[in-house]
């Protein structure tokens, strides 16, 4: 059996949400790695490193402030350019509307990540970078569990279970197709 198929993930823990306005909300995902801050560094903005667990791919480096970069979510054809505004190695890295701090805990790291989601998607945005953090722990460690994300996630078992804990967490409403909106609309 792959350790794909044998990874399970740990309930939903370690998230909390700010709630900036009333479209878009703040995920706050907080981890313990057992790895030194310049090895996560390395892991959030080189490319190479970011195609084996994040859920989006870069075209560039992210550890340069001013640099454009062109993100390609997993298992999507959106891509978008955007400039790294903060790139303090290997404490604080932000672009877009992602923002990951990393401080040094004993001798780990604590990681947390800020990333501001449509409210509706909210869930599924805490379930989907609790898996590829999980993913990135393992990578650091060693072991490949390969990258869960995007259409492979939601196929996943324990991406459901988890899009359901933390939509009771949070209190937040699970996302509507744009079918079930219509059949809401027409049936008011």
């Amino acid at each position: 059996m792959s350790v794909h198929a044998q990874y399970v993930p740990a309930p939903a823990f370690g998230a909390r949400v700010e709630k900036t306005s009333e479209e878009k909300w703040t995920l706050i995902l907080v981890r313990e790695l057992s790895h030194p801050p310049e090895k996560v560094w390395k892991a959030l903005t080189e490319p190479e490193h970011l195609h084996e667990w994040a859920p989006f791919d870069a075209d560039g480096s992210l550890g340069t402030v001013g640099n454009t970069v062109k993100i390609t979510w997993a298992g999507t054809e959106h891509t978008f350019e955007t400039r790294v505004t903060r790139a303090d190695a290997p404490r604080l890295l932000e672009f877009a509307d992602i923002r990951w701090e990393l401080v040094p805990s004993g001798s780990g790291t604590r990681l947390t990540l800020w990333h501001s989601i449509d409210r509706r998607f909210i869930a599924w945005g805490a379930a989907g970078w609790h898996i590829a953090i999980d993913v990135l722990a393992q990578l650091l460690g060693g072991v490949v569990i390969g990258r869960l994300a995007g259409a492979a996630a939601r196929e996943f078992d324990g991406w459901q279970r988890l899009v359901g804990e933390y939509k009771r967490q949070f209190d937040a409403d699970k996302p509507n197709s744009p079918a079930t909106e219509s059949m809401k609309e027409s049936s008011a």
